[in-house]
């Protein structure tokens, strides 16, 4: 399954954790999603799916959930993307 990012973003908060997200889009999917990542030291990593904007179906959503539970590839192309938007930001 095809991933397009269409945003990430990711800051350290004043007490050392770091919060970020990434939008994106599934192929044949109608919606885009946002996971939102959250860690206190930046190594073990929470997240949380929904909705980017308008939400879309319920199936889709629980796919979308499953393909991030079980497939570490597009897990890490994510959260990669909202820790290298972090890293351009301190340049």
């Amino acid at each position: 399954m095809t991933v397009q990012i269409t945003s990430a973003d990711m800051r350290r908060n004043e007490d050392g954790s770091f919060v970020g997200k990434t939008i994106f889009s599934l192929d044949n999917h109608k919606a885009q999603y946002e996971i939102t990542f959250y860690s206190k030291k930046g190594s073990e990593w929470d997240y949380s799916l929904s909705f980017a904007g308008e939400p879309g179906s319920e199936e889709q959503f629980l796919e979308t959930d499953a393909l991030l539970e079980n497939d570490d590839d597009v897990y890490n192309q994510l959260l990669d993307a909202a820790i290298d938007a972090q890293e351009g930001q301190a340049e």
